[in-house]
């Protein structure tokens, strides 16, 4: 069965080999941005492409505010910053996630808290929140929500939508309202997904987006802050441009800041890739559609959009009985020249975040066993 899968996604991408698993395609003004950059001799931060690009995802995600900065992780450092983590803090996340989420969360000098994902959308699962919260921390006097065994503070959750299928993230607000911690939405990988009809990063105080070079839209490296708070935006803004107060010519920095905005010579990317992302998302829902069609009659589960979603399907994903199975399918595909990866090694389970405190997380150890990622690149 798996030589069958091997001349399918063959047949998909009969131009590529190998076939790679993501691709960026470069199929629009990429070139033409990128030389009016350079000759206008802005390609760092200060540049007409950045605040362009951040316009474009204000109007394409429905927020009001968008903070281009030079990377996904430095997009969520900043988030969490901004909602208030501090160092001794706890910072609760799921597991099932790439390693940036939880360094994130230590960059602010804090401590991931992992509880378990659900398996029909890969996302933190609410009740598991809810039930952690409830028996495994206390309220204090000052009004924030302790961990009842480490005596730290809750300062916030971080859920993930996993390869862009939308996690339950209204019902996880709902229960970060209940218990005053704030959502943090670690959207990385969801640009162009929606949940009942709105984007994520949308929902919580704060989301944030990736644009690395394996995303369907890619500024080779970059990230973006997005927030309905005015007061956010502006101070995302200040700190990620070294926290330097506005002069002609003094230089003046008021706090401990950050270099971590977009270059003008990356946004101009981002701006081409913006004009022709609906194509993109039809284009990767088509191809969605066609593995689900083809895993339809096999013995093996390929992962939809969850209830009340739509995603961008930015990875496609299978769903095989084993590891042993798992092990044999990803050995079998890259000897077939098809790039095929396993799920992320789950957090608890790398030796810096180890000794975390963590939840029941069975249903992330089940899919750690079997989830794997196949190509999914925009088709010509």
């Amino acid at each position: 069965m798996f030589e069958e899968i091997v001349e399918f996604i063959k047949s998909l991408y009969p131009n590529e080999n190998p076939v790679p698993l993501h691709a960026p395609r470069f199929q629009g003004n990429e070139k033409k941005y990128l030389i009016d950059c350079i000759d206008t001799t802005y390609v760092s931060y200060v540049g007409q492409y950045v605040t362009r690009f951040e316009e474009q995802v204000c109007r394409f995600t429905g927020a009001k505010h968008a903070v281009a900065v030079c990377s996904g992780t430095a997009a969520l450092h900043m988030a969490l910053l901004l909602a208030g983590v501090r160092p001794g803090e706890e910072v609760i996340t799921q597991p099932l996630t790439f390693v940036a989420t939880a360094n994130a969360i230590a960059h602010c000098g804090a401590q991931p808290v992992f509880v378990d994902v659900e398996r029909a959308t890969l996302g933190l699962d609410p009740e598991k929140l809810a039930g952690f919260l409830e028996k495994e921390t206390v309220d204090h006097s000052d009004g924030h929500r302790y961990n009842r065994v480490s005596g730290k503070r809750i300062a916030a959750c971080v859920p993930m939508h996993t390869f862009g299928h939308p996690a339950r993230i209204d019902d996880l607000v709902d229960i970060g309202k209940k218990y005053r911690i704030p959502i943090v939405e670690d959207s990385a990988e969801a640009l162009g997904s929606f949940y009942k009809s709105r984007h994520l990063g949308t929902f919580g105080e704060l989301g944030i987006l990736s644009f690395n070079g394996n995303k369907p839209v890619t500024t080779g490296g970059g990230g973006m802050i997005i927030t309905n708070d005015a007061a956010l935006a502006k101070r995302a803004r200040h700190l990620t441009t070294t926290a330097k107060q506005a002069h002609p010519w003094e230089f003046m920095h008021d706090e401990v800041g950050y270099n971590y905005r977009m270059p003008n010579i990356n946004a101009a990317v981002g701006c081409a890739q913006m004009e022709g992302y609906d194509n993109v998302l039809k284009n990767k829902r088509e191809t969605a559609l066609m593995y689900k069609d083809f895993f339809q009659n096999k013995d093996i589960a390929f992962v939809a959009e969850p209830e009340n979603a739509k995603s961008n399907y930015w990875l496609n994903s299978l769903v095989l009985k084993m590891r042993e199975e798992r092990d044999l399918f990803l050995e079998m595909t890259n000897a077939g020249e098809i790039q095929t990866r396993p799920v992320w090694k789950l957090m608890n389970h790398l030796p810096m975040y180890d000794k975390c405190i963590s939840t029941d997380l069975s249903n992330s150890c089940w899919l750690e066993d079997r989830l794997v990622n196949i190509p999914s690149s925009i088709r010509f």
